[in-house]
């Protein structure tokens, strides 16, 4: 089909046709591709020009609450909804995503210098820990193995050759 209106020269895209009711059973018309774009301003009852002055949240006048993170509040108190700690008709904040129950908890148990710490202690005792056993562990086996005639010169290939450890007996 594309190769046939290419060798037409025909436009690929042709301009939007209305439908008529008979053929179409679902809508009185139906629009095809392209849309002619939009040139005339939108209605300022649906989509207001509002800018930082008028609403400073940029949320379309909505009262937003103060953002506190739904893990800190009281787990035993007279909650409507008691997983997520928050009350029916409670407005919800703007980003409850990021201050609901199922985000990732702040750590408050500890400061963050106590935590580098903690963690410098770690590592100190892992390397003080691999510096002890580098000290103690054996590099080299007790008794070097050697074999005899010198080394085993007539069964590896004869003179020569690269013979094993020799016992010096030979």
């Amino acid at each position: 089909m594309l190769a046939r209106q290419l060798a037409v020269a025909r436009p690929l895209v042709q301009r939007a046709r209305i439908v008529p009711l008979s053929s179409a059973p679902t809508r009185s018309f139906r629009l095809g591709f392209p849309r002619e774009p939009i040139t005339q301003p939108l209605d300022p009852t649906y989509y207001p020009s509002n800018n930082d002055t008028i609403d400073p949240g940029m949320n379309g006048g909505y009262v937003n609450p103060v953002p506190e993170k739904r893990q800190f509040r009281d787990p035993y108190g007279d909650w409507w909804d008691k997983q997520e700690r928050r009350n029916y008709g409670e407005p919800v904040h703007e980003d409850n995503d990021i201050l609901g129950r199922f985000t990732p908890e702040e750590y408050t148990w500890t400061t963050p210098g106590k935590g580098l710490f903690q963690i410098g202690c770690f590592i100190t005792t892992v390397f003080g820990l691999m510096g002890v056993v580098y000290m103690f562990y054996p590099d080299k086996p007790a008794i070097p193995r050697t074999f005899p005639h010198r080394g085993l010169e007539k069964a590896l290939g004869g003179p020569g050759s690269v013979s094993a450890a020799s016992d010096g007996t030979d």
